[in-house]
């Protein structure tokens, strides 16, 4: 497990690309056969890709969190971005086709992931968060997902904004999960930005062809810095952060937040007047 430091935005200010990149960028999430995890000691959320081969993977858990098993203080957010695939939790399977999601609840001692094709493995994206409350196990389709309209055709920015892990699908203690599509030429994300100090956000990027790219940005508003983002790569973004990116075409994201409230809604917006 890759453990990744909490930063000060003053310090921020003078980073440079390569030390941005080393802090905030989560790459290489889907290795087959292994498990990938970055433990972000920001609201201490740990993100995971697990991408099963001809083998089951079982999530072990790390000497990093000082736990019996994974899920003894945490719970745990999953959306499959690959191909049909099945989590057995306890003894209980959940299949997750493509865009699939499923929450898992603290206490759930035993989790094993499973590709239906070696040859189509699933991806299973992975959101973790400490939690003192346990909540039932909740499969959640992209059917079920409270879908929320958003943006124009104008701005480039028309989305579709699906809640996975969220009070009004699936609650959980404090983690919130959920997938944004945007429209075919539609680009921008978040734009007009935000931050909200009460929780951080981490952006997982992909649907995206090799040659194309989303920068992302990021900072305090008014000492604004990007970061070049391929094809299923993420992007931890602390509170005092704003979150928004344009891609050279489609792309589409799974964000995950964790912090104070599960309050959607809750953004200091951010004036364009304002943004440097």
């Amino acid at each position: 497990m890759k453990i990744r430091n909490g930063i000060n935005a003053k310090d921020f200010k003078n980073y440079d690309t390569s030390k941005i990149r080393n802090n905030f960028l989560v790459k290489d999430l889907f290795n087959e056969g292994e498990v990938s995890m970055t433990y972000s000691h920001i609201d201490r959320i740990i993100i995971g890709g697990v991408c099963p081969g001809q083998d089951d993977i079982t999530l072990e858990v790390g000497e990093e969190i000082a736990a019996e098993y994974f899920l003894e203080r945490r719970e745990l957010g999953v959306i499959n971005i690959g191909g049909g695939g099945n989590i057995v939790v306890d003894g209980q399977k959940y299949e997750l086709n493509p865009r699939d999601g499923l929450y898992i609840g603290m206490g759930s001692e035993d989790i094993t992931f499973i590709s239906d094709n070696a040859d189509e493995p699933a991806k299973f994206y992975l959101n973790s968060a400490p939690a003192h409350k346990s909540f039932p196990n909740v499969k959640v389709n992209i059917d079920d997902a409270k879908p929320q309209k958003a943006g124009s055709l104008e701005k480039s920015n028309k989305r579709t904004i699906y809640k996975y892990v969220h009070p009004d699908v699936a609650k959980s203690c404090q983690l919130l999960m959920g997938m944004t599509l945007l429209e075919t030429n539609n680009v921008w994300n978040t734009m007009p930005c935000h931050t909200h100090e009460r929780r951080m956000e981490v952006y997982f990027y992909f649907d995206m062809v090799e040659e194309d790219v989303v920068f992302h940005y990021m900072g305090e508003p008014k000492e604004t810095r990007h970061i070049v983002v391929r094809n299923e790569q993420a992007v931890i973004n602390p509170s005092w952060s704003i979150h928004s990116g344009v891609g050279t075409g489609n792309y589409t994201f799974i964000w995950g937040m964790v912090g104070e409230n599960q309050t959607f809604s809750d953004m200091d917006n951010i004036s364009m007047k304002t943004l440097k």
